[in-house]
């Protein structure tokens, strides 16, 4: 049944395809349909891969078209434009947002600052925020929220910038298939994500990796993703005379049934926002091995429980994690009975509580 008078909510998104950012961004705008809004997503390029709900202003389109100063500036004021005649009750802005002057001109003349919501969904707070502590205040001291997706983000952005505006909220888990097919032949681990080293450090993974007992027994390491720096792991593993034992299998949109099959998944990063590979593997009953970066992971798995959490930057720690997974059966049953009901919490159900909480 439509609602009557539903509140009018525009998520505004780097695009909806290939990142976890931008997969939590179309997971968003479908649980605030469903519960009643009227949503609205606004992609600046054009890569619409993941499901949304709501009507969509593909600015991506535009840009394809005509990248020049001119075509932006057309841009902003198609934008503008369509701010205007819907006059949004919300603005949820999912962007990293990089540079002053467009930023200061969108956050003062496009959007409504009281009525604008932004979003860090990664602990390098400054691909969200002006690194300058006046500048940042400048910017988005007036907005209505900012939301990180972690309790550690908070506290940075709470530290740097002393914003009282600003609260966390998880990013929530779809709901998954229970039938998924997984028969494999393989007995494989699995990382899935980026393929962007100075922030998945997936050469770390690939060492530890390789001090492990694994490919001694014949269990691969899949790597599901696609990124600027696949050419190099490629390289670094056949170095390591791991070839016959590592597969890069590109990217898939739903890796789901790959993730519900793996032994366990592994996450070497630099840093995070609030991992979605994570929450996603315990919740089809995947336990994971994660090093404790910034920010998400500690947040997530409880140690000996759902997962490991290691030290980072240690691949001999990788690798004798690895090694208990395989050698310590009953601890490795106990992980992986344990991962679903360690998630509940991040339910769409629950998630989208807090934002209707917040967007009242």
């Amino acid at each position: 049944m439509i609602k009557a008078n539903k509140k009018k909510i525009c998520i505004v998104v780097s695009s909806l395809g290939k990142g976890g950012a931008q997969r939590s961004s179309g997971l968003l705008s479908q649980m605030l349909y469903d519960v009643g809004f009227d949503v609205h997503v606004v992609s600046v390029l054009n890569n619409i891969e993941f499901p949304y709900k709501g009507k969509l202003l593909n600015l991506g389109e535009l840009k394809d078209k005509d990248n020049s100063a001119l075509g932006r500036f057309k841009r902003l004021r198609v934008l503008k434009a369509y701010f205007k005649k819907h006059n949004f009750d919300y603005v949820i802005d999912n962007r990293t947002r990089i540079g002053f002057l467009k930023e200061f001109i969108i956050s003062k003349f496009i959007f409504t600052p009281k009525k604008t919501i932004y979003c860090i969904r990664s602990f390098k707070t400054d691909s969200y925020i002006n690194s300058n502590p006046f500048l940042g205040r400048l910017l988005y001291g007036n907005a209505y929220k900012m939301v990180g997706v972690s309790k550690v983000i908070v506290e940075k952005v709470k530290e740097i910038y002393n914003f009282e505006n600003v609260t966390s909220i998880y990013n929530a888990i779809s709901a998954e298939d229970d039938h998924l097919k997984t028969e494999t032949n393989d007995t494989y681990i699995l990382f899935f994500g980026r393929l962007d080293d100075d922030v998945k450090n997936i050469s770390l993974l690939l060492e530890g990796y390789s001090k492990s007992i694994l490919p001694s027994k014949n269990i691969k390491l899949k790597i599901l993703g696609e990124g600027k720096d696949l050419e190099m792991l490629k390289l670094k593993s056949n170095d390591l005379k791991l070839a016959s034992n590592v597969q890069f299998l590109g990217h898939l949109s739903n890796p789901s049934a790959l993730v519900k099959s793996a032994l366990f998944t592994v996450l070497t990063s630099k840093y995070e926002g609030f991992p979605r590979s994570i929450i996603e593997s315990l919740a089809l009953g995947t336990p994971v091995i994660s090093v404790d970066c910034k920010s998400g992971p500690n947040e997530i798995i409880t140690h000996n429980t759902n997962g490991f959490l290691i030290e980072n930057n240690n691949p001999k720690a990788i690798a004798e994690a690895m090694n208990r997974f395989i050698e310590d059966k009953e601890l490795y049953l106990q992980c992986k009975s344990n991962a679903k009901g360690s998630v509940a919490h991040f339910s769409e159900a629950n998630i989208v509580k807090e934002w209707q909480a917040l967007l009242k």
